[in-house]
C-alpha cells in the first residue's frame, strides 16, 4: 500500500492517480451499498488491480506466498496494489464505502479464480 501525491490549494484538493499498474488502465469499477457484507476471496492469473476507498472505509485481507495481511483503507489517497498471486477479499465495508477499483485488463471471467484450495500450488510455486 502506498500514499498517492495530494495537491491543494484554496481550491481544493487534486489527488493524482498515475503510473500505479503496469501497462494501461483497461477497466475501472466501483463498488458501494455493500453495508459490511464480507466479499468472497479470490484472486487473477493475469490481472493486476489497484483499490481506493474514495469514500468510507474497508479493510482488504490478502493472502500469498509470503504474507496473511488486513489493510486498512480509510483515506482517499491510499491505494493497494494487488498482484495477480494474491488471493484477497474486501471485508468490514462501511455503509457509505465507495471503492474504486482499477485493473490493467479488461473483464475476462476465465481470469477469476475462486477456488483457494484448487490453486494454492499455483500460488506457493511463484
Amino acid at each position: 500500500m502506498f500514499t498517492l501525491p495530494v495537491h491543494s490549494s484554496e481550491k481544493g484538493d487534486l489527488t493524482v492517480f498515475e503510473n500505479i499498474l503496469p501497462g494501461s488502465l483497461k477497466r475501472i469499477f466501483y463498488i458501494t451499498n455493500a453495508d459490511g457484507k464480507e466479499h468472497r476471496l479470490h484472486r487473477y492469473s493475469k490481472a493486476w488491480h489497484a483499490l481506493i476507498c474514495v469514500h468510507g472505509t474497508c479493510h482488504v485481507y490478502i493472502e500469498n506466498a509470503d504474507i496473511k495481511k488486513v489493510f486498512s483503507l480509510n483515506r482517499s489517497n491510499k491505494v493497494l496494489i494487488l498482484e495477480p498471486e494474491d488471493w484477497h477479499r474486501l471485508e468490514k465495508l462501511s455503509n457509505d464505502a465507495i471503492v474504486l477499483v482499477t485493473s490493467n485488463e479488461s473483464y475476462d471471467p476465465l481470469d477469476y479464480i475462486n477456488k483457494f484450495n484448487e490453486n494454492i500450488d499455483i500460488v506457493l510455486k511463484k
